[in-house]
């Protein structure tokens, strides 16, 4: 007689297992990592790190109601995000059910049916430009629901749907050209002109996209040729993205206007981003008039309105609320008086290479604290005063550590756990976090390969001004 030994899968653990073991770990951390702190000036609303300042204090590390209150916490401090979320999935169910998403990707079908591979830089050029502009990196979450039925009735699966939207808009983010947040608040902080070496920028930002969209389309190429060679390891039904159109009545003309208004509501909504810098709370608000405008205009009713939107709510809730979960570390941290020490700590390791080098470990650097401030101006404002301070003790630019800065911060939001809106991406198009790095680890090498090429050509060329 034989027994059989079954060969046990690993199973990934649910995303929130993942974030709960991250935020229990930085808790733990708070008992062995020293804290320190840098003292701080206010500068222009932010609190900005004063170099050469750095001291440990007395262990403070975290207690049981404080990690027990580190996800609510974690929420409060997103909140807008969270509902801005929130308030998509409401208004993307809403047109889908007055179909105004089945016009428009039947539209996009019949115009790249025979050449498919064309949507990918259709998609990727305009939304990359977007984003390098504002840095409305989370504008990702308002593209992707739309775009997933589309790549499914093209042919293509959830991965390179997801791809596509995040590759766009990180490319984007990291090599921002205007980008307040995170380019602003690193040139304000080196004193450098605002939006100053935007030329170089450009070059960079060409190439890393070209790049990206190169990736993406030979992902599809090789999945087309062979299906089996997708990166997808779910049971996840794909038809769940797709309205059946089995016996779809033939769009009304009040479904052509609704379309209109609802393209001419995301003009309104580009105006107010670039104008009036509308963020979360006002986009959230936009979104929910502009869903009832929609659906009124599409024959709905005011209470199957009410009921898409609900609907949408419950299908993005879990997207929405990683954002809160994943702060919750930060939060820990911050509680802790660790997050300076580990600042300081990793000062220490650039100081230590040769100088050429610099620049690609400023980028490493940036790249490893992304894990724990995942927010642009919040990094640029805890690193920035230090790695300026650095670099005036080199022959190296301050110009050149802004974009390291970019690049060590910028890609990496794509592959940490902690980066919360890229969560909620991967939550909407039900992909594994696991299937996700198997797929982007090598465009993240490459796309960081190349950033060192660029940073030491900075560093050469003493790019400036200064």
């Amino acid at each position: 007689m034989t027994t059989k030994k079954k060969n046990k899968k690993f199973v990934m653990p649910h995303i929130y297992v993942i974030l709960f073991a991250l935020i229990t770990i930085s808790a733990i951390a708070t008992y062995i990592v020293p804290s320190g702190s840098y003292d701080r000036q206010d500068i222009d609303g932010r609190s900005v790190i004063i170099p050469d300042t750095f001291s440990f204090v007395e262990q403070s590390p975290v207690g049981i109601l404080e990690f027990m209150t580190a996800i609510p916490r974690g929420v409060e401090q997103t909140i807008a995000i969270i509902f801005g979320i929130m308030a998509i999935g409401a208004l993307f169910r809403v047109i889908e059910k007055a179909g105004i998403i089945d016009l428009i990707i039947n539209f996009l079908i019949r115009s790249f049916g025979n050449k498919g591979m064309l949507i990918i830089p259709t998609i990727v050029i305009p939304l990359a430009i977007f984003v390098t502009l504002t840095g409305n990196i989370e504008s990702s979450l308002i593209f992707l629901p739309a775009l997933l039925p589309l790549f499914l009735k093209l042919g293509y699966d959830r991965m390179a749907a997801t791809g596509t939207v995040l590759m766009a808009t990180v490319v984007g983010f990291t090599i921002a050209l205007t980008a307040p947040a995170n380019l602003g608040t690193a040139q304000t902080i080196a004193e450098l002109p605002l939006y100053s070496g935007i030329g170089y920028r450009m070059i960079i930002l060409a190439v890393m996209t070209i790049i990206g969209i190169l990736f993406i389309m030979n992902y599809i190429r090789k999945v087309q040729k062979d299906p089996t060679k997708t990166l997808i390891t779910d049971d996840v039904d794909d038809s769940q993205f797709i309205n059946d159109d089995t016996d779809r009545p033939e769009p009304s003309t009040r479904t052509y206007i609704a379309t209109g208004t609802f393209i001419i509501a995301l003009g309104f909504m580009l105006f107010g981003i670039f104008q009036y810098q509308w963020y979360f709370i006002e986009l959230a608000g936009f979104y929910l008039l502009a869903g009832i405008i929609c659906g009124l205009i599409a024959g709905l009713k005011p209470s199957g309105i009410a009921e898409a939107m609900n609907e949408g709510i419950q299908n993005i809730i879990l997207g929405a609320l990683i954002v809160g979960i994943a702060r919750a570390i930060s939060v820990v941290l911050e509680d802790g008086v660790i997050m300076d020490t580990v600042v300081y700590g990793l000062s220490l390791v650039i100081t230590a290479i040769p100088e050429t080098m610099v620049p690609v470990a400023m980028m490493i650097v940036q790249g490893l604290i992304n894990f724990l401030i995942p927010s642009g101006s919040g990094q640029a404002a805890a690193t920035m005063p230090i790695m300026v301070g650095l670099v005036d003790l080199t022959d190296m630019t301050r110009q050149t550590a802004v974009l390291a800065f970019q690049l060590g911060d910028g890609f990496s939001n794509i592959f940490y756990p902690t980066s919360g809106y890229f969560m909620a991406a991967l939550a909407i198009a039900k992909i594994k976090y696991t299937d996700w790095i198997k797929f982007i680890w090598p465009l993240l090498v490459i796309w960081y390969s190349v950033g060192a090429v660029f940073l030491i050509i900075a560093y050469f060329m003493n790019w400036g001004p200064f």
